[in-house]
């Protein structure tokens, strides 16, 4: 919406619109507008709008099947600036804000999102945005993985989580029950300490006052070179492997962030600009679209050599550059500026975007 009055007469935009806009233009604002604020927001297309991501992403593991999939959920900030319905001071981030909800895979795909008030706690809400996900997954894959950080550490998303037959790891708060039973090893080390970390791993059974059972908590002691204490942290899990590689598989929920940060910074789905809520949920969806787009596009046609770009690289050296476009009496030619990305490494962009379609249908006999 930001951006549709320029985009509405540009060229390129015009032809990949199609219709009446190739040669005219395409929708103005005050259109893109009512069909953002007015009918996406209706009660029955918003849900469809949430579940669009996760049919995206199943039509991409249909070309490339996993065989288990690692969910990571965590909530963000959304500052606003103005008198947008439900944003709300939030002390931690200390900004009026909302707070919203985010579910990726390990592919980076942004399985579900929602937007929510900013004076939730940052697990409101998770069963909404993950329940669905599982249920999609229910009975086509052989294994479901969980992390999120010590937010949702709560029995509720442990017994769900155990019922589905879902493996998790959960950081929890450190408490001096927890820390009592790994006082042997928060005892400074004797001797002159080394010039790299020292890490340590424990792990035992453990029953908090508000969980139903016991379960295993593993813990990781780090001491760094020129601090007087440790580094300490605690995981819950259910996992049967070795607590090294538990912790290992938890520290991997990093990259979660880092999509995060990419949404923002490549995709601007912080820009919620709205009056309604409604209509900032819509567009929160509509920029989780965009993220999946762009993330299909690094995931699934992009070459070796630029394999490992950011979103915000493929935006600004694949995307956003300069272009003339020729039209011709029976088609239209894109002469793409040559800078960033050579006309072999295009070229091979196109070849690896065609492969993705579907074959065509068998001809009738």
């Amino acid at each position: 919406m930001n951006d549709a009055e320029r985009l509405r007469h540009d060229p390129a935009m015009r032809w990949i619109v199609g219709g009446k806009a190739a040669h005219g233009s395409a929708a103005s604002p005050s259109q893109m507008g009512r069909f953002e604020t007015k009918w996406l927001a209706a009660s029955d297309n918003l849900p469809a709008l949430a579940d669009l991501s996760g049919q995206w992403i199943d039509g991409v593991h249909g070309r490339r099947p996993p065989r288990g999939i690692v969910l990571d959920m965590d909530s963000s900030v959304s500052p606003t600036h103005g008198e947008q319905e439900m944003s709300v001071w939030n002390g931690h981030f200390a900004c009026t804000c909302y707070h919203p909800l985010f579910l990726f895979n390990q592919f980076g795909d942004l399985e579900r999102c929602e937007l929510r008030p900013g004076n939730v706690h940052s697990a409101d809400g998770w069963n909404d945005v993950l329940a669905p996900v599982v249920a999609r997954y229910r009975g086509r894959v052989l294994r479901l993985y969980f992390r999120a950080d010590a937010a949702f550490a709560m029995p509720g998303v442990y017994e769900y989580l155990e019922a589905e037959g879902i493996k998790y790891a959960i950081r929890i708060p450190t408490n001096q029950v927890l820390q009592g039973r790994i006082g042997y090893l928060l005892t400074r080390p004797v001797g002159r300490p080394p010039n790299h970390v020292r890490r340590f791993h424990a792990n035992f059974t453990y029953q908090a006052g508000s969980w139903t059972k016991p379960r295993r908590v593993v813990a990781k002691v780090e001491w760094h070179p020129g601090e007087l204490v440790p580094r300490v942290g605690f995981i819950v899990t259910n996992l049967s492997r070795p607590a090294e590689r538990v912790v290992a598989f938890y520290n991997q929920r990093g990259t979660c962030e880092q999509w995060i940060k990419e949404g923002k910074g490549a995709i601007k789905w912080t820009r919620l600009s709205c009056r309604t809520f409604a209509a900032n949920a819509v567009r929160l969806q509509l920029h989780a679209l965009a993220y999946n787009l762009g993330n299909f596009l690094r995931t699934l046609a992009t070459p070796e050599p630029i394999k490992d770009w950011s979103l915000t690289s493929l935006r600004e050296k694949l995307i956003k550059i300069g272009a003339k476009l020729v039209s011709h009496g029976r088609y239209v030619a894109f002469q793409m500026a040559e800078v960033a990305v050579s006309r072999m490494l295009f070229a091979e962009i196109l070849r690896l975007i065609a492969g993705l379609r579907p074959p065509p249908d068998p001809a009738p006999t």
